[in-house]
């Protein structure tokens, strides 16, 4: 079976055309225009083993705002329709990831319960002229498309890039984590027999 997604969004504030092959070799073709997006989706990719290619054009002569939470929409949208009904899959993923003096956190759950809890204090409000408040943008986008519940904590780190760095491979690696299929189940992993989204 082969799990992938095309979505395109196309509103006033954005133009996105985003593919998603989940079985994949950690292929990533991102040009979103904001360089440091571009470098957290590339990590993400690389580390959650799937491809991903990502053509997006949005009103940057605002801000990146809506380009960062459009592109989280447009994933967790992806990560639904490659998924379909939940069927085989492990469900939970964690990963603990450090980046030099940082580490990050992510647990989640790819159960039809859109959540995020986010703990996390960048210590500079930018990494070059990314708004760094719009890792949370993005990750709360993201929760509520694809119906993950995501829990994403930095107990200690100085540095911001490292900061959202170390989120963006964990949440790579989580991913991959909870997608991948485990052959003792039939249907979906759930006491109820249905994940419903």
């Amino acid at each position: 079976m082969s799990r992938e997604a095309k979505i395109n969004r196309t509103t006033k504030e954005t133009d996105i055309n985003l593919s998603l092959t989940v079985d994949g070799q950690g292929r990533a073709s991102i040009n979103t225009g904001v360089g440091f997006l571009d470098h957290m989706l590339t990590l993400l990719t690389v580390h959650g083993f799937f491809d991903l290619d990502i053509d997006a054009a949005g009103d940057l002569d605002v801000d990146a705002h809506h380009t960062t939470e459009d592109l989280g929409i447009c994933l967790g949208k992806a990560l639904t329709q490659a998924l379909g009904d939940l069927s085989g899959i492990r469900r939970f993923g964690n990963a603990s990831i450090p980046m030099e003096e940082t580490l990050a956190c992510v647990n989640l759950d790819i159960c039809s319960r859109p959540y995020l809890v986010y703990k996390v204090e960048f210590l500079t409000s930018k990494v070059g002229n990314f708004d760094t408040e719009l890792v949370e943008v993005f990750l709360r986008a993201l929760a509520a498309n694809s119906g993950m519940t995501l829990h994403v904590q930095v107990p200690y780190g100085k540095n911001s890039h490292h900061i959202a760095e170390a989120i963006f491979k964990a949440l790579g690696r989580a991913i991959d984590k909870a997608t991948q299929f485990d052959p003792r189940l039939r249907g979906p992993l759930s006491s109820k027999g249905a994940l419903y989204f």
